[in-house]
């Protein structure tokens, strides 16, 4: 089993070479939504297309909390792992283990609870509610394997090792599209089939992910090392709680909005999903280069080579943005095939739907490079110890978000909530730069200490 000390080197060298496995693996798992999206809208028409998109920021609530906070732990792990001291390497993983499965528990509970209330909250229009409510039941009861992935993914990255993960992805992801088509189209078991093959592939993700964690020899335990360390459980909440926040912050701006498009009717929800389903996609390189900073900002704390991480920065800022560009390019030129490829009814709600969709995907295009710096900042941040800052910076994306919502749609009518996305990514980015000019080595004496 292979790890990756990124504390020499090429740091530009190492960031590719760790992005590229971590943002493969991350179109896979948006493969999971991808396949959902373009079997359930083809085959049950766009409602259900829109039952889809209602539920969209209700999974992003849970499951966005539960990746940051297990993203968090793992800088934690990083920051061992780059300082060599074994002891504490094996203690961060034990109790990392032992939170996430409280915070599994906590989940899957709290997850079923909210089901009916937030989608009366969301304004779900009535003719979606239903397919919207079952797939929701099925998505949250699969919670606790979705909390084993994420953080045994996570101890994977921590220390180095991006490919794992990546081929735990693609098996899962294949498994998830042929279960689709089964499920679907000759089962016949509507957005129910849908939910329960993503939970299936999820399963094998995360079984997959366990063999490969058992195989590395530094952490392997012995009974009486499994033990509640408060300190270290301490620490690792401290991180993790706070980018959990942040994505539950995000998750609440994006409730919120979703609640004012549901008035809009289901063609334009229906078209606001199909471009967020290509813009999600087109969006993870960007999640990709977060992670990677994070990790090498991570572990050269641990090692207290602060010189390295404003390099590393350097590096993953032009290599984000060139790839930002190429990005709004697909977006811009093969827009409009792609999304087509999620719809199917009546020709003029399939004409309309289609405009809607690549007008929003056009908005997002011309600033899209914004996106990326925003995901390298945050991720490099996160990496030094500093959570507060990026959770911040998520309540900023959710106040622009809400009064784009609310008073720019007055003026631009449905297209308000799409600048209100281009307005969210400024306000975050303006924080995170003047949180570096304000203090450059922001975080870096706490983490290497």
């Amino acid at each position: 089993m292979n790890t990756n000390r990124m504390t020499s080197g090429s740091p530009a060298k190492h960031i590719f070479k760790f992005a590229i496995p971590l943002m493969l693996g991350n179109v896979f798992q948006q493969m999971y939504t991808f396949a959902d999206t373009a079997v359930v809208g083809k085959a049950l028409g766009v409602n259900a297309l829109a039952a889809l998109g209602a539920t969209e920021w209700m999974i992003f609530l849970v499951m966005g909390a539960i990746q940051g906070i297990t993203h968090g732990f793992s800088v934690f792990i990083s920051q061992s792992f780059g300082s060599r001291e074994e002891k504490k390497l094996k203690k961060s993983v034990i109790n990392s283990y032992l939170l996430s499965g409280g915070i599994a528990v906590l989940f899957t509970v709290a997850g079923q609870i909210i089901i009916i209330p937030a989608l009366h909250i969301l304004n779900a229009p009535p003719e979606v509610f239903p397919m919207a409510k079952s797939y929701l039941r099925i998505i949250y009861a699969g919670i606790p394997v979705s909390v084993a992935y994420n953080m045994l993914a996570a101890v994977l990255r921590a220390l180095g090792d991006s490919r794992t993960p990546l081929k735990a992805i693609t098996i899962s992801s294949v498994c998830n599209v042929l279960l689709d088509i089964c499920f679907v189209l000759f089962f016949h078991w509507g957005i129910l089939g849908a939910a329960l093959a993503t939970v299936i592939a999820e399963v094998i993700s995360a079984g997959y992910c366990f063999l490969a964690v058992r195989k590395i020899d530094v952490l392997k335990f012995r009974a009486d090392e499994i033990a509640f360390d408060r300190r270290v459980m301490c620490e690792e909440l401290k991180l993790g709680v706070p980018i959990g926040l942040q994505n539950i912050i995000t998750a609440a701006g994006g409730l919120a909005v979703q609640s004012i498009i549901n008035g809009f009717g289901v063609l334009f929800i229906a078209g606001y999903t199909a471009a967020n389903k290509l813009y999600g996609l087109l969006e993870i390189p960007a999640s990709s280069y977060g992670y990677t900073m994070s990790t090498f900002s991570g572990q050269n704390a641990g090692a207290g080579r602060n010189d390295r991480i404003k390099k590393g920065l350097a590096a993953c800022l032009v290599i984000s943005i060139g790839t930002a560009l190429l990005m709004s390019c697909i977006m811009l030129f093969a827009g409009e095939n792609i999304v087509s490829c999620f719809l199917s009814g009546e020709r003029e709600n399939v004409l309309y739907t289609t405009y809607i969709a690549c007008d929003f995907l056009t908005i997002l295009a011309v600033f899209f490079p914004l996106l990326y710096i925003l995901y390298t900042l945050r991720g490099c941040i996160q990496g030094l110890g500093n959570s507060t800052l990026p959770m911040v910076s998520s309540f900023i994306q959710l106040v622009m978000r809400l009064l784009c919502a609310l008073f720019l749609t007055k003026i631009l009518g449905e297209y308000g909530v799409f600048w209100g996305e281009i307005l969210a990514w400024a306000g975050a980015d303006i924080l995170l730069l003047g949180g570096f000019i304000a203090g450059p080595d922001l975080g870096l004496a706490k983490s290497s200490e």
